[in-house]
């Protein structure tokens, strides 16, 4: 079971340690790159090649601002790609929120599509990764059922509450 979580700027690092976090929850080894879709192309290219080559199963990938990185790596591989929008904080001229990157990640052309989650909502991606998984490896999908119901139990827990 592994995962592969790649994101375009050192400056998503916060973002996508969420992810790396609930991959460590299940128990389900990932590596983290960073490599820019636009300014490494051919790192890129040969990266996903080599995470290919070393078993990996689903690939998690941050982007922000023109958001390509998903998209590019989809178009590589016939692994599952899961997209984070991401909110540029960094660049002045990015003021839509994180909008332009969802648009960019979820608007993919046919046949090659990407998973995508909520703006910066990387801890969502490491929680589809996991599901995706669980198809193959039952061990894993004890842990999701287990966690499925301790939710379930703690918003029963909840109740009824006077306001």
């Amino acid at each position: 079971m592994k995962v592969a979580i790649f994101f375009g700027s050192k400056s998503d690092t916060e973002t996508m340690k969420k992810a790396a976090a609930v991959l460590k929850e299940f128990g389900v080894e990932y590596k983290a790159f960073v490599i820019s879709a636009h300014r490494a192309g051919e790192l890129l290219h040969k990266t996903v090649r080599q995470v290919e080559s070393e078993g990996f199963e689903v690939i998690i990938a941050g982007a922000g601002l023109a958001a390509a990185l998903p998209g590019v790596i989809a178009g590589i591989t016939t692994l599952p790609v899961i997209g984070v929008p991401l909110e540029c904080i960094s660049s002045n001229s990015n003021q839509l929120g994180g909008m332009d990157s969802l648009l960019s990640i979820v608007q993919m052309p046919p046949q090659i599509p990407v998973a995508t989650v909520g703006i910066g909502n990387a801890k969502n991606a490491g929680y589809l990764a996991v599901q995706i998984l669980a198809i193959k490896y039952p061990e894993l999908k004890e842990k999701l059922v287990v966690f499925r119901k301790k939710l379930a139990d703690e918003a029963a827990a909840n109740g009824c509450i006077e306001l």
